[in-house]
């Protein structure tokens, strides 16, 4: 597993226990070479991206009970794939984003200042 570190360099905080998210399912977007899709950007899921993502063949909404999945819901944190959100960002229907709970590898793919402008964390 890379550092757990997020964009700011500082320890990576818990981005949702309930439903147990990231790669890892440890509640945090911690990552590792393993983790192709980089599963890297916390999350607060919005109806808009719901929907997005469901038309991108990645329905995030339904439980699949099999997998211990309840379904996420507008106002739910989630690991997200960077790849996926700076796609959901191009389309005008990026979610807000978590910089705490962020992986700094997330910054591979999606600059800092564009996370920044979704933030809920900043003042």
């Amino acid at each position: 597993m890379d550092e757990s570190v997020n964009v700011f360099g500082e320890v990576i905080e818990t981005c949702c226990d309930n439903p147990a998210t990231g790669f890892f399912r440890d509640g945090c977007c911690n990552t590792s070479d393993q983790d192709v899709g980089s599963h890297t950007v916390c999350i607060q899921v919005s109806r808009d991206f719901l929907e997005f993502s469901r038309s991108r063949g990645n329905d995030l909404s339904t439980p699949m009970p099999d997998f211990e999945f309840p379904g996420l819901r507008p106002g739910d944190r989630w690991c997200l794939c960077a790849a996926r959100w700076l796609e959901a960002h191009a389309a005008g229907m990026a979610p807000r984003v978590v910089l705490k709970g962020t992986h700094r590898r997330a910054l591979e793919i999606v600059p800092l200042r564009i996370l920044r402008e979704f933030s809920v964390d900043l003042n």
